[in-house]
């Protein structure tokens, strides 16, 4: 079958979808993007773009596009000739958390909306995600004065469902290495994005309560930034100037996936994570995490792990990395297993669940003719 992907954010994790999904899918993906920078002009305009850019959609069995363009806007644009639909709910902007200083525009909720209900199927990355869309979603329609659209939340929902992205690492075999190296601080990495949602703040606060206890260790600030670099890792470049191994996005996959395998920790501080590949990808190539006991993180790691590597506040952060720092080598074991762990996550596990809807997507056609 012939599908097509318009892809109004390519980078990070939007990018890393749409590459998974496209190499290892049976049916031929076509892909149309934008770069990923702007992207509340993105939501607002990329259906335009898209709308001229793409000349026949009489050849393609499907549609797949993701939630940071107005779907109701392209399909509108197109007319009675739309293939069936999905969307991929990478992120939602009836919960994302502001930046400082910013007041929400609530009309990129309501295109999450029409989106949703221009959609023949959609999905979330995570049950979490799912949960904190639909639990907002009613509050969000009661801040209209009348009129209130209340039945949209039974037309969204029964057409949602929950599937995890793939991630770009073997189902078997390659996994925790012994790739850190002996005699050396252990190394902690960060690589997620350079943004507010990922909380940067207290991830160097607490390095600098690590530090005030005589602890030593070596950093690796990799992740993107797709504009400008934030006021806390200009200052943590001159602060932790000799620990610092990596500062930047790395562009080669092996050289990302070589920094990974010579990690130690990843932290994440993060106040908003719908899934987090970036966390899976280092616990997978043999990093020890310390995640928040929140948001998605429950889900995607084994309860069994959950009293190691999960604090409450920052107390318990500061302590737990103190200790993880310490002792890191009697946790071999517990890496191994858990990195075994992730593997579910592979494509090559999720790929088969992916190309089925697809393929009922494509059924629709009929109905759409």
């Amino acid at each position: 079958m012939k599908f097509l992907f318009l892809e109004p954010f390519f980078g990070g994790s939007h990018r890393d979808f749409a590459k998974g999904l496209i190499s290892h899918s049976r049916h031929r993906i076509d892909l149309v993007t934008l770069p990923a920078r702007f992207w509340k002009w993105r939501m607002r305009g990329a259906a335009l773009y898209f709308a001229k850019k793409i000349t026949n959609l009489t050849d393609y069995d499907g549609l797949i596009t993701t939630d940071l363009m107005s779907l109701s806007d392209f399909k509108a644009l197109w007319g009675s000739s739309n293939p069936p639909s999905l969307v991929y709910f990478h992120e939602n902007q009836l919960t994302y958390p502001l930046a400082p200083g910013e007041s929400r525009d609530f009309q990129f909720g309501f295109t999450d909306i029409t989106t949703a209900l221009a959609a023949d199927q959609i999905l979330f990355n995570s049950q979490t995600h799912f949960d904190a869309f639909f639990s907002r979603l009613p509050e969000f329609l009661n801040m209209m004065p009348e009129y209130r659209p209340k039945w949209v939340v039974n037309a969204i929902r029964n057409k949602a469902g929950v599937l995890y992205p793939g991630c770009r690492f073997p189902a078997q075999g390659e996994s925790v290495s012994s790739m850190q190296h002996v005699g050396l601080p252990p190394l902690i990495i960060w690589n997620h994005r350079w943004e507010f949602d990922k909380n940067p703040a207290d991830f160097f606060n607490a390095l600098d309560a690590v530090l005030e206890r005589g602890l030593d260790f070596r950093l690796a600030l990799l992740g993107e930034n797709f504009q400008m670099v934030p006021k806390e890792f200009i200052a943590a470049r001159e602060r932790y100037r000799d620990r610092i191994v990596c500062y930047g996005h790395e562009e080669s996959r092996r050289k990302y996936r070589r920094w990974l395998m010579q990690g130690t920790i990843v932290i994440s501080t993060a106040k908003q994570e719908n899934f987090g590949i970036s966390v899976v990808e280092a616990i997978r190539y043999g990093c020890i995490p310390l995640l928040p006991d929140r948001l998605s993180y429950p889900e995607i790691i084994p309860k069994a792990f959950h009293d190691d590597f999960f604090y409450q506040d920052h107390t318990e952060l500061v302590e737990k990395l103190c200790f993880l720092i310490s002792n890191y080598p009697q946790f071999k074991i517990k890496r191994q297993k858990l990195s075994e762990a992730m593997g579910r996550f592979a494509w090559e596990n999720v790929i088969d669940q992916y190309d089925e809807i697809l393929e009922k997507l494509a059924v629709m056609r009929s109905y759409h003719a």
